[in-house]
């Protein structure tokens, strides 16, 4: 049409090279009837009050008010007039930054992994609980109960767990913000803590952790009725305690997670620092028979 406006080419010939039926380029539409005015009246009102609803929703909506339209046609109206359903903002995930690649743990404190469950008592309080967890000897090193957990609380714990056990090399955790959180990663990074952070929505990446709490779950919370916070601290530190040093677990041949670290490392971990390695601190045969001799009465 502003080809033709302009004087560049006549209507004939524009419409020759378009393929256009010169009927359909003179058309005029016909004005709107005072039922149809009103119908996109009542289509914009409908519009306003269910701003997520599709023009499916809404041709149903006027069709149960007893207005003769069609799906398509209050497509093509809704489209005219401008009433799209916006489009979902799609939510960003934080992801913490990992400083150490994914790892099987092959000792005792080489891999930690901690995270969050959360229950209720019986009179509706939150009850949140923080785990942690060696990998390799399934023993629980904390399982804390509170009705709030922040990053602060997370790191008071985790230094508690540290000064009983010994710092392990690699920490792993999904992308909680109370593990991404900058305060807890400078404290990690400052005791040479390694972390490794799951991809959003893979849990069973995080399977050792997520393991316990089903058996947590199934074996503690679903039984108990906790009343208060006190109670429910008392109650989950027993089953913490009945599960380190007496529960069999089936990975580690039937052994408790506290038998099975006794025996593959009889000697304690030093405050503060990793456990260390299988011959440290033990004293080998030749130094056993050098000290006979040098003993011995028949010399």
């Amino acid at each position: 049409m502003q080809v033709v406006g302009v004087g560049m080419c006549s209507r004939r010939s524009a419409c020759r090279i378009l393929r256009l039926a010169r009927s359909t380029y003179g058309y005029q539409g016909r004005p709107a009837s005072s039922a149809e005015q009103q119908m996109r009246k009542r289509l914009h009102e409908l519009s306003a009050v269910h701003p997520r609803y599709g023009y499916r929703r809404i041709a149903a909506l006027l069709r149960r008010e007893g207005w003769k339209v069609g799906k398509r046609h209050i497509q093509r109206l809704r489209r005219m007039e401008g009433l799209r359903v916006p489009p979902t903002k799609r939510k960003i995930v934080r992801r913490g930054v990992s400083t150490g690649l994914p790892t099987q743990a092959t000792h005792r404190g080489h891999v930690w992994t901690w995270d969050f469950i959360a229950d209720a008592t019986m009179r509706g309080g939150a009850l949140r609980m923080l785990t942690i967890l060696d990998e390799y000897t399934r023993e629980c090193h904390v399982l804390r109960a509170d009705r709030a957990l922040r990053s602060a609380d997370v790191l008071e714990w985790l230094a508690k767990a540290i000064e009983q056990h010994g710092a392990p090399e690699y920490l792993r955790s999904d992308n909680g913000s109370e593990f991404i959180a900058k305060i807890v990663q400078q404290w990690l990074a400052e005791k040479q803590v390694k972390t490794i952070y799951i991809e959003p929505g893979s849990l069973w990446q995080n399977g050792f952790v997520e393991s316990f709490h089903g058996r947590f779950r199934e074996e503690c919370l679903n039984r108990e009725q906790l009343w208060t916070l006190t109670e429910a601290r008392v109650v989950i530190e027993d089953y913490r305690r009945q599960y380190n040093e007496f529960r069999p677990h089936s990975k580690l041949g039937y052994q408790s997670p506290a038998g099975f670290a006794a025996q593959a490392h009889p000697a304690s971990a030093p405050v503060g620092l990793r456990p260390p390695c299988a011959d440290a601190g033990q004293t080998t045969t030749h130094q056993l028979n050098t000290t006979i001799k040098k003993t011995s009465p028949l010399d």
